[in-house]
């Protein structure tokens, strides 16, 4: 690895997720004493905070590596990890990114992809237990990590506050089954958390993702005593106000990672058919035995899907692929959708006037 070996410590970076799987991309870097390994820690418009194991520092990303990067619709974000060098005027400039183990990302509504956060071994779905509770909206969290092939762990906040988290954890059972851990905690609460001591071990990173107000800052927070400011929540719908405004990584005491999240208002995963399949296994696995090949799992006599599966997560499901197609259109192909739907339903506007007279 040449002289890069010099502003590089294993040991210590070890300690905020770096693995061996990075060690062939290191050796392809070119040999440099000024060349320092980095992870990103926060993403703001201009500059991004970087953590050396020790120290953090503020840095901007070099002109040709922002446009090689647009190239390939790339974008950093939080956890990536970067090589950056210092200059004379003691400005820390990033030159490279290593190439992720993973990258979550999701779709804005014109089809662009927003990055969310790289380098993750587990995705803690925290969802509240009061109004927050919803299940469609667990099934999207979960297409979006599937979508990155991370694991996820279902984590129901405000167990202190509702007398019903067991059976909020039986609802989750019966819908999606037994194939993701879940848990219902009190963020506030040290021994509560504990729970998820298994995907806290030193150099493992986390994803904290949800909406508003489901208590992802206050669980950070009791993780890793990382004293961010919670915000209250509106008393009508148990929403929050948006307390946490940019992604940032925290650091717990045995060594785990924590990346707590803004609360996603649209959530548009970033995926294609086998991600999909993947969230929904289930609904794959019986759609095998229904009676026809091509069954759509509505009104198809043997359809196994229907007998077996709850029709809301089948109806999510069908949803959720349709928003996915749709957003992997050109702009072109989404201006044809749109006029052969308005060319439909002129057509039936105009067969019900006839039917009418």
């Amino acid at each position: 690895m040449g002289n890069i070996m010099l502003s590089i410590s294993f040991e210590t970076l070890q300690r905020i997720g770096l693995s061996n799987a990075f060690s062939m991309q290191l050796a392809e870097l070119p040999a440099n004493p000024d060349t320092h390994l980095m992870r990103i820690i926060e993403v703001h418009k201009d500059r991004l905070t970087l953590h050396n194991g020790e120290h953090s520092c503020s840095a901007r990303v070099l002109p040709r590596l922002v446009t090689a990067m647009a190239e390939d619709d790339l974008q950093l974000a939080v956890g990536d990890w970067v090589v950056s060098e210092n200059n004379a005027l003691n400005e820390w400039w990033i030159t490279a990114r290593l190439s992720p183990a993973n990258h979550l990302s999701r779709r804005a509504f014109d089809g662009r992809r927003q990055s969310v956060a790289s380098n993750i071994d587990t995705a803690l779905l925290v969802m509240g237990l009061d109004h927050d509770f919803n299940l469609r909206r667990l099934e999207r969290y979960i297409a979006l990590v599937a979508a990155a092939d991370i694991a996820p762990v279902i984590v129901l906040t405000k167990a202190d506050t509702v007398e019903n988290a067991q059976l909020r954890i039986a609802e989750i059972i019966q819908r999606i089954g037994r194939r993701y851990p879940v848990f219902a905690v009190n963020a506030l609460d040290k021994a509560s958390v504990q729970q998820l001591a298994p995907w806290l071990n030193r150099g493992q990173t986390l994803c904290l993702l949800g909406s508003s107000g489901a208590g992802k800052s206050t669980l950070t927070n009791t993780l890793t005593g990382a004293g961010q400011i919670t915000g209250g929540i509106r008393e009508d719908d148990s929403r929050g106000r948006h307390t946490t405004t940019s992604r940032s990584m925290h650091f717990c005491i045995n060594g785990a990672c924590i990346i707590d999240a803004p609360g996603l208002r649209t959530l548009r995963p970033d995926g294609d058919d086998d991600s999909m399949h993947a969230a929904f296994d289930d609904i794959e696995q019986w759609a095998a035995q229904c009676q026809f090949r091509n069954c759509r799992h509505e009104s198809e006599p043997g359809c196994a899907v229907r007998e077996h599966c709850d029709p809301d997560r089948v109806f999510n499901y069908h949803k959720l692929l349709r928003d996915m197609h749709r957003l992997q259109q050109t702009p072109l192909e989404r201006i044809a959708e749109r006029s052969r739907w308005k060319t439909l339903m002129k057509s039936a506007g105009l067969r019900g006037k006839q039917k009418r007279e």
